[in-house]
C-alpha cells in the first residue's frame, strides 16, 4: 500500500480535502481549522503559539520546537498552521490535506494543540487572519527556526519593510531556536544589526540540542529519495506513511 492509498484509508481524509478547497489565496486573508484542541483559547489576554510550517513531513525537531516552546513559555493552546499558499515556493510533496492527517495522528494524545490551514504566507497576513479567529487580546507567538527569521528581515518581501515589520512586532512576538550550525548567539548577532535592534525586544530564544537542530524536513526527504534509514528522524505516526 502506497502513502496515498494509505491516506484514503482514513475517514476523515475527504473531510480535509473538501477544507482545503474552502481556502482562497485570493481572497482576503483567513484561516480555517481543522483540528481544535480540547481546551482551546476562550476569553481574552491568553497566549497562543503559532508553529507555521510546510511539515513536509513533520519531524521529531518539529516535534520537540511544538512540546519546548509550550513548556518553556507557558502558552495556553498551540496552533500548527500549514499554509495553502507559501512565500517563496509552490506547495509540493504531500497534499495539505495528507500533511493535515499526519498532524492530527502525532497530536492525538496532546490535548492542547490545534490544526489549521491559512489562505496565505506572509506573518502579517497571518496576524490579520488569527484576529478573525481568536479572542480580542490574545497574545500571538511564533515558533520559528533561525532560517525563518533571516526571511523575515528580508526587504524582498515588502514594500516597505520598517513600516511592515512596526506593524507585525507590535502584534505578536517570535520564538526563535536555533538550526545546524548556528546558536543562540549567533542569532543574537545577526539581530544586532543596527537596522534590526529595534525589534530585539520582540525576540525570545528556544535552545534545541545540536540532535533536534541538525533535523531538517529537507534532509529527510533526501535520505527517502537515496533509499536511507529516517524512522529515527519522524514520530511513528509518519514513519508508517513513509516505508
Amino acid at each position: 500500500m502506497n502513502s496515498l492509498e494509505k491516506f484514503n484509508s482514513y475517514p476523515e481524509y475527504e473531510s480535509y480535502t473538501d477544507l482545503v478547497k474552502r481556502v482562497d489565496p485570493n481572497k482576503s486573508p483567513h484561516i480555517v481549522t481543522a483540528i481544535r484542541a480540547s481546551n482551546p483559547i476562550s476569553s481574552s489576554g491568553k497566549k497562543l503559539g503559532i508553529f507555521s510550517g510546510s511539515f513536509n513531513p513533520l519531524t521529531l525537531a518539529h516535534s520537540k520546537m511544538v512540546e519546548k516552546a509550550y513548556q518553556d513559555f507557558e502558552l495556553d493552546e498551540m496552533l500548527l498552521l500549514i499554509a495553502k499558499a507559501n512565500v517563496d515556493k509552490p506547495v509540493f510533496g504531500w497534499p495539505i490535506e495528507a500533511r493535515i492527517l499526519t498532524l492530527k495522528l502525532h497530536s492525538k494524545n496532546k490535548s492542547y494543540i490545534s490544526i489549521a490551514v491559512s489562505s496565505h504566507g506572509r506573518y502579517i497576513d497571518k496576524i490579520t487572519a488569527l484576529k478573525q479567529i481568536y479572542p480580542m487580546h490574545t497574545e500571538f507567538y511564533f515558533i520559528v527556526g533561525y532560517d525563518t527569521l533571516v526571511r523575515i528581515f528580508d526587504p524582498k518581501y515588502y514594500n516597505n519593510i520598517h513600516e511592515e515589520l512596526d506593524t507585525l512586532f507590535s502584534q505578536c512576538r517570535f520564538i526563535v531556536a536555533n538550526r545546524k550550525g548556528v546558536s543562540i548567539n549567533d542569532i543574537k548577532y545577526f539581530l544586532n544589526q543596527p537596522s534590526f535592534k529595534s525589534y530585539q525586544r520582540y525576540i525570545d530564544f528556544l535552545t534545541l540540542s545540536e540532535y533536534y537542530a541538525n533535523l531538517s524536513s529537507t534532509d529527510i526527504r533526501n535520505r527517502i529519495n537515496r533509499g536511507d534509514e529516517i524512522s529515527h528522524l519522524v514520530p511513528p505516526s509518519i514513519s508508517y506513511f513513509l516505508e
